[in-house]
């Protein structure tokens, strides 16, 4: 994207998330400094507590701005005093359906210092990344319910999977890999045996689409083999590319094998239009105001959005700093066991982007 000043919206969210948020401000404010470019930050007061507060979740008014901006840096979604599902699909699963961020981008790093629960397994064998469809499948709420509450009870929950929807996703996962340019391996993850007219779709779309890439090595997998294989033989993937609720599964999976939740960062993409850049983790309000959080999870997706607008360099000076940070400093990734307080974590990560 590459132009003078950024418009990014900020959404801090609940729980710990404004906490985690202003240390990736933090970062981006360094990196800034040094490799010369500029932003405007915008704040909005979307997710529990104005939920509570007025009964909005995420007014119309607000979609039409975040429209506007180069992207959106989201802290977390969640409060205890919500009824579960409100602020997920009336903030998150809208934002994604309306913004047409199609495209749930999820790197799977392990970093050095980083201990992964896989037995004999190092950075070198978990290196990869998860295309995963985000505007359809079983996340569009097409469904129903008959004889609610009766003994008679009939639910349904239908995946929906367009060509369009299909083919731009896929699409997306063959440039990125080949913009990887490391094993240049697509794998496309599903369930063909089973799910035969969803997946009957996507392995044709792969199929077909694969023709325009003669330069990547494709293969595919049953998404119960993946859930193995990404335990047992990370090594094995480059990119993965699959639908929105395998992708939701798998990710998860993902994140476990880079060391947990505290370093999983991930972006929603809209490639032609406004992204939006989150840590993995939830909200986690027990930790709320006690600078005891790891931001490091929040800082690798201002990483991730700096590397998504074309400031490369800097993307590439957080993520070795990020490294130092890990090799050098703090005991764990858990909340209150780093050694280190939430800004104390910010103050090394900027220090070490400014000694870089």
């Amino acid at each position: 994207m590459n132009k003078n000043t950024y418009s990014i919206a900020v959404i801090p969210g609940d729980g710990t998330g404004p906490e985690v948020i202003a240390e990736g401000l933090k970062i981006m404010k360094a990196a800034s400094e040094i490799n010369g470019f500029k932003y405007d930050l915008i704040e909005y007061d979307l997710g529990g507590e104005r939920y509570l507060r007025t009964g909005e979740t995420l007014p119309d008014s607000v979609v039409e701005e975040l429209r506007k901006m180069d992207a959106i840096y989201l802290g977390a979604i969640g409060h205890p005093d919500v009824k579960p599902g409100i602020l997920e699909r009336g903030i998150l699963l809208k934002l994604r359906f309306l913004l047409d961020q199609y495209v749930n981008l999820r790197p799977v790093k392990l970093y050095p210092g980083v201990e992964t629960p896989l037995k004999n397994k190092g950075p070198e064998d978990i290196d990869l990344v998860v295309v995963r469809e985000n505007t359809e499948g079983f996340y569009v709420g097409s469904g129903g319910f008959l004889k609610k509450g009766t003994p008679d009870e009939v639910a349904i929950q239908e995946s929906i999977n367009t060509r369009k929807g299909v083919e731009r996703c896929i699409r997306y996962a063959f440039d990125l890999c080949r913009k990887r340019n490391k094993a240049k391996k697509l794998t496309l993850c599903g369930k063909t045996n089973v799910l035969t007219y969803a997946f009957d779709l996507w392995d044709r779309a792969f199929k077909e689409i694969s023709m325009d890439y003669p330069d990547i090595t494709t293969d595919y997998a049953h998404v119960d083999a993946i859930s193995m294989w990404l335990i047992k033989n990370p090594e094995w993937f480059d990119v993965i590319v699959t639908d929105n609720m395998f992708g939701d599964i798998i990710t998860d999976i993902g994140a476990i094998i880079q060391g947990g939740m505290g370093i999983a960062a991930g972006g929603n993409i809209n490639p032609q239009g406004t992204s939006m850049f989150e840590p993995i983790g939830g909200s986690a309000p027990k930790y709320k105001g006690k600078n005891v959080i790891n931001p490091l999870a929040a800082i690798s997706a201002c990483q991730m959005m700096l590397e998504h607008l074309g400031e490369e360099n800097s993307a590439k000076l957080i993520e070795k700093a990020i490294i130092k940070v890990l090799t050098r400093d703090i005991k764990s990734l858990s909340a209150g066991e780093m050694g280190y307080g939430t800004k104390e974590v910010g103050d090394l990560v900027v220090k070490y982007i400014e000694e870089l």
